[in-house]
């Protein structure tokens, strides 16, 4: 992942001199291995992408704003100003518990017990109609998932479930970067999230967006 340095003292334009292209600016939330596991697929550098962190109560801000080129997405967003690649990965299952929670031991779980404990609901600007996917609102046998705590920021959701029972029906991918007190116990019945790339529609992406979207694409499909 590439980083931005100020240039050193004395450092001086030198006309003609080649101009190093700027990093695919790649927007993400929580993890960025899963998204790590993607440029690799795709036959990138890893020093050719800039991860831009983003807010899930603000999902498409950035992209909107120009912050970012690309971003990546779970399932697929109803806003008809985000445009879709095929999809590039798949990310399993998972409920995150605090470390004192009963289903922290566990190896896995059905989605009927995490139905015990009360989840979040959707927040901000997130798409409803993904949040339903993410933390569906009923088990297959009709028990509600009660979604009723705030979501706002990651380290104020990972707060809660340390104090309380509560439980966030989420992605395993997440495991690589929670801390050890926070538990992520996959959902056995519940089907992998499909992972796609999104930008503007109408958009003009950059040629180093363009490439890698392909390469992604190809890579998943093979």
């Amino acid at each position: 992942m590439t980083t931005r340095t100020p240039a050193a003292a004395g450092d001086a334009f030198v006309p003609g001199a080649a101009v190093p292209p700027r990093s695919l600016r790649l927007g993400v939330h929580g993890s960025t291995h899963l998204a790590a596991r993607i440029v690799a697929s795709a036959g990138h550098p890893e020093s050719s992408v800039e991860y831009v962190p983003y807010e899930v109560s603000e999902p498409f801000t950035l992209l909107r704003a120009g912050a970012t080129d690309l971003m990546l997405v779970k399932y697929a967003p109803l806003d008809p100003d985000i445009v879709l690649s095929e999809r590039v990965a798949w990310d399993g299952r998972a409920v995150l518990v605090g470390a004192h929670h009963p289903l922290a031991a566990q190896r896995s779980v059905s989605l009927e017990q995490v139905a015990d404990y009360e989840g979040f609901r959707c927040p901000g600007d997130f798409p409803p109609n993904v949040w339903d996917l993410v933390v569906p609102p009923r088990t297959r046998t009709g028990r509600a998932i009660r979604r009723t705590h705030t979501m706002t920021t990651l380290p104020a959701l990972l707060e809660l479930l340390r104090s309380t029972l509560a439980i966030h029906v989420s992605f395993q991918s997440l495991d690589a970067v929670l801390p050890p007190d926070i538990k992520v116990v996959p959902v056995h019945d519940l089907p992998p999230s499909p992972v796609a790339l999104a930008w503007l529609r109408g958009s003009r992406l950059p040629e180093r967006a363009r490439r890698f979207v392909g390469d992604a694409e190809r890579a998943a499909r093979r």
